[in-house]
């Protein structure tokens, strides 16, 4: 078994990959005819965005919707950056929400924001 995929429910697809894009320059590598479905390029594993009809006619179950005015689900994406002052400062400008500034732990320099769909993203220096 291969892990290759994040697909993350949303509100608009399109708005969520112009952010990601704005904000972290991840640009997209698909999206489908009717922008239900998209993908950013991350390399082998790719992070997904699909909106909520999506996933509703893919199964019946009822989920949690992320938001960001709601608390945090219990998961996070991590970037690895070069600049992370700059890397931060560039998603607080495109709408993220600033959680914790660049700050340095056991090795590790490291920020968070808060994407426009609710999804908690880490930034790590490399």
């Amino acid at each position: 078994m291969e892990y290759i995929s994040q697909i993350i429910y949303v509100d608009n697809v399109e708005e969520t990959l112009d952010f990601y894009y704005q904000a972290f320059g991840l640009s997209t590598s698909s999206i489908s005819d009717n922008a239900e479905y998209g993908e950013l390029a991350t390399g082998a594993v790719k992070i997904a965005f699909a909106n909520h009809p999506y996933a509703q006619a893919h199964f019946k179950q009822g989920y949690i919707r992320a938001h960001p005015k709601q608390p945090a689900l219990g998961f996070e994406l991590r970037f690895s950056c070069s600049e992370l002052s700059e890397s931060y400062d560039r998603a607080v400008l495109a709408g993220a929400e600033p959680l914790c500034p660049p700050s340095y732990r056991e090795t590790q320099y490291y920020a968070y924001v808060r994407a426009i769909e609710g999804t908690l993203i880490c930034l790590l220096q490399a």
